[in-house]
């Protein structure tokens, strides 16, 4: 918001906040937390927090600071918040060398990221609940009535806190155990052999953010005789395991097509035809391109999905939108799908990709489409394998975007 002094509001802010680096190094910090530790900012600015605050030896029923070092590389690690429970915590006595004292705080650490998806800062904020524990007694009892008061308080505040930090560390192991199934689906349905035979060619794959690494988009590179080969990439509606299981089907039926039929319009007529009896696959988008290399041609039928572009060594791009077709399934009667050819020069780079590269909300196609030839212009001189790198930078989708993700860069 234009004037709104951002420093002073953090300065400001009730609740005690810290701003560490990627190293753990603390960079800034808020009068709260001033407050609620005793320092000052010249104690905490330039310290690595677990030097500021350190275990305390005596104590080891103090987990928090253990806790907290697990939760911060958790932070780094997933690129995802992460909210600790109530943890109590040791922290040292100012002035006082080797002296600690008891705080009892519920911190939640969230990352900060660069354009390319890496984590700049994270941000530790605790709520601190210490005066509640230390005062919270009946009013007007003998003072042996408030210690057993005040220590059954701080027993059951402290069984609780344990029993939450052990139930989310049971959720968080499933979690890892559903992404690594997820993930070894996802690579297993994306093989795709006759790639290693191109060294030239470039794929990328990233799930939406937030997904379980897994997606409806893919990508295929397939083998012809006569030294041709096919590419393309498709985008089933949705994310997730369901979309994927789609997408692992009609990939697969669209490699066979085009292995038995070669013409990259029958083998969408096929996919069509398939995609009827497979439920989740209509309005499934793919685009088929067979590069015939002796010919110096670029064969291509589009089933509503965004056009390929083939850039020139000078940077210049064409769309190939001329074999431009609606969606798999969108029409109620079967039609012949179209087909375009396109001459290229070797050196040029084909570049096929799926939606979530370029679509932004509220924006139309036709601006995405823009700044892709635009990044593909600065950057025409690279290898596929920098310039797929360049264009999920550049694109601002390095680090996972809301939409899925598929990217296949050639260089012809």
């Amino acid at each position: 918001m234009p004037g709104l002094d951002y420093a002073a509001l953090f300065a400001a802010t009730p609740s005690p906040y810290l701003v560490l680096g990627p190293d753990l190094v603390i960079v800034e910090v808020n009068q709260a937390y001033l407050d609620a530790t005793r320092r000052t900012r010249e104690d905490l600015v330039g310290q690595h927090i677990f030097e500021a605050f350190p275990d305390n030896p005596a104590d080891p029923e103090a987990d928090g600071v253990r806790n907290l070092n697990a939760s911060l590389h958790r932070v780094l690690t997933t690129r995802e918040p992460d909210t600790m429970a109530l943890q109590k915590y040791d922290i040292p006595l100012a002035g006082f060398s080797g002296a600690f004292e008891e705080r009892w705080w519920s911190p939640i650490n969230t990352p900060i990221l660069r354009p390319d998806g890496s984590v700049a800062w994270i941000i530790h904020r605790v709520e601190d609940v210490t005066a509640y524990v230390q005062t919270h007694s009946s009013p007007g009892g003998p003072p042996s009535k408030q210690l057993t008061e005040r220590e059954a308080l701080e027993a059951e505040l402290y069984a609780r806190a344990r029993e939450l930090q052990r139930l989310n560390e049971e959720l968080r192991q499933a979690h890892t155990r559903e992404r690594q199934v997820a993930v070894a689906l996802q690579e297993a349905m994306l093989q795709s052999p006759d790639l290693a035979q191109h060294e030239n060619v470039a794929v990328r794959y990233l799930p939406a953010t937030g997904s379980l690494n897994v997606c409806g988009d893919w990508y295929d590179v397939v083998d012809l005789p006569g030294g041709r080969f096919a590419v393309a990439v498709g985008d089933v509606v949705g994310h997730g395991l369901e979309a994927a299981a789609v997408m692992g089907m009609l990939r697969s039926a669209l490699s066979a097509a085009i292995r038995a039929l070669e013409r990259p319009s029958q083998a969408l007529e096929v996919l069509g035809l398939y995609a009827r009896s497979v439920e989740g696959a209509l309005n499934t988008t793919a685009v088929k391109a067979l590069v015939d290399t002796n010919s110096c041609l670029i064969i291509y039928s589009n089933a509503g999905h965004p056009p390929a572009v083939l850039m020139h060594p000078d940077g210049g791009c064409d769309l190939l939108d001329q074999a431009t077709d609606p969606p798999l399934g969108a029409r109620p009667q079967h039609i012949p799908r179209p087909q375009a050819v396109q001459t290229y020069t070797p050196g040029d780079t084909l570049v096929v990709y799926t939606d979530g590269l370029i679509e932004r909300r509220g924006e139309d196609i036709d601006a995405g489409l823009r700044r892709l030839t635009d990044v593909l212009g600065r950057h025409c001189t690279l290898s596929p394998e920098r310039l797929a790198d360049a264009l999920l930078a550049q694109l601002g989708v390095a680090g996972g975007a809301r939409d899925d993700i598929a990217l296949v860069v050639v260089r012809l």
